[in-house]
């Protein structure tokens, strides 16, 4: 017999249990189903353990680069292991705290993968048992899952994704990135750093495909500087594994010449697909897209009312925090909201070294809108705290359009990831130029290029040549 719900939530990954405990926070009787882990693949197996890695890395690599240091002799090294059992230590602790929250919130956690069974009823498979539930409103909250290439696929050995990487008992001797999106470059830097020979192939003609151009290359040499090989315009057509690792070869989209490369890994970073094979009912639900995301209004609900769809399941940008804010959206509007997604303020960030982070039009996209953009360009040569950093290399652009409004803004710089939301928020409430460039900033701070960027696109620079 169907126990009835107000709310059902299938997945509980970032959107999924934030979304939970925000309906639970309206007066709803909320279930949420999860297959695996809360947290989803955020938490276990994504953003927190690589910002960890990256982290422990980065102290290694400014150890070894610190032309200060002095004392006995020999390379300091990682004891990995223990880096491995600490990784676990920090998703546990981090999962628990979820889990404690939507216990305080007596929000019904059921263990079992989720599916609709109709328009008005969830079927959980449990290991107990199935378990069905008559809901009022639903969200799926899936996510997604890495994609492989055609005529490579992961195997877990020599082939992996960004699951296994994060718990390769030791460093590879060389690796091949498939993708230089966020997750191949962050990984390239990780095992960059511990001594790997990395090569990174991206098809498209520049690393991280559809960012602002000029940031795009100015990362990608800084990246190369530290010992990374990446190659744009690399095709691959085909994949082998062979006897201590996997071949590859292709063409290269610049010359048309073949190129073939060998690794004792290779790793997949080619994109994500969506968890959505399983997750409707037998005949379907027309609410899928040719690619398997699910198809959603503004207000986040798909074609049947009452069922909504957060996160990577909807396509998009696939970012947790993406994720977490539609799960709010979704659920203010089960319950009677109608709340509309901003997808003009929706901020991103890759955690290299310097970070890199973004937020509403870059260059290209302006133009190619016809916005007539004034462009402010910061240097952080000329930044006091980047020098103290010895990271002067960086650089931030911000953009206006109309009335001095900020349309975008580009941050290659140390914190880079922190100083963004300031540029989030200026873009969401419609701030000037002049709102910016005239608000105190902390001395001696990265943040102040934020500042001196919108006073140089106003012509108005101070402290910097203004040409």
């Amino acid at each position: 017999m169907a126990e009835k719900r107000d709310l059902v939530i299938i997945g509980g990954g970032p959107g999924g249990y934030i979304a939970a405990l925000k309906a639970a926070q309206l007066g709803r009787r909320v279930t949420l189903i999860e297959a695996d882990r809360l947290g989803g693949t955020c938490m276990n197996w994504g953003c927190i353990p690589t910002k960890f890695l990256l982290h422990q890395t980065d102290i290694l690599a400014a150890w070894k680069h610190n032309k200060n240091l002095e004392g006995s002799p020999g390379a300091p090294r990682l004891d990995w292991k223990r880096v491995l059992d600490e990784k676990r230590a920090v998703i546990d602790r981090l999962v628990r705290g979820v889990e404690f929250l939507l216990q305080r919130a007596k929000v019904d956690v059921v263990k079992g993968k989720g599916a609709l069974r109709s328009e008005r009823e969830v079927i959980c498979r449990t290991a107990d048992g199935d378990k069905i539930f008559e809901f009022d409103r639903a969200i799926l909250a899936t996510g997604s899952r890495p994609a492989g290439l055609p005529f490579l696929n992961p195997n877990r050995k020599e082939i992996i994704t960004h699951i296994e990487a994060l718990e390769l008992e030791a460093a590879p001797r060389s690796l091949i990135i498939a993708g230089a999106g966020a997750v191949g470059l962050e990984f390239g830097v990780i095992f960059s750093r511990l001594g790997t020979d990395v090569i990174i192939l991206e098809m498209m003609p520049a690393i991280l495909p559809g960012m602002d151009k000029q940031m795009a290359a100015r990362l990608e040499r800084l990246l190369k500087k530290q010992g990374l090989k990446i190659l744009t315009g690399m095709r691959i057509d085909s994949g082998a594994v062979e006897a201590g690792g996997v071949r590859l070869r292709g063409t290269s989209l610049k010359t048309q010449e073949p190129f073939e490369y060998s690794a004792e890994k290779v790793l997949l970073a080619t994109g994500r697909k969506p968890n959505s094979e399983s997750l409707l009912p037998a005949g379907g639900m027309d609410i899928l897209d040719r690619a398997g995301f699910v198809r959603v209004s503004s207000r986040l609900e798909t074609s049947v009312p009452g069922i909504y769809a957060i996160g990577d399941l909807i396509g998009g940008k696939l970012l947790a925090h993406k994720a977490e804010h539609e799960g709010i959206l979704a659920a203010e509007n089960a319950a009677g909201g109608a709340a509309e997604m901003e997808s003009n303020a929706l901020p991103m960030s890759v955690f290299t070294d310097p970070e890199f982070a973004a937020v509403g039009l870059t260059e290209e996209e302006a133009k190619e809108k016809g916005i007539h953009a004034a462009t402010g360009i910061y240097m952080l040569q000329a930044n006091g705290r980047a020098v103290t950093l010895d990271s002067v290399e960086g650089m931030i652009k911000i953009l206006s359009g109309p009335g001095g409004r900020i349309i975008g803004a580009h941050v290659l710089a140390p914190f880079a990831s922190e100083m963004i939301s300031e540029i989030t928020l200026a873009i969401r409430k419609g701030l000037t130029l002049e709102d910016i460039g005239t608000t105190v900033h902390i001395h001696p701070t990265v943040s102040e290029g934020i500042m001196e960027a919108s006073l140089k696109a106003e012509r108005k620079a101070i402290r910097i040549l203004d040409e």
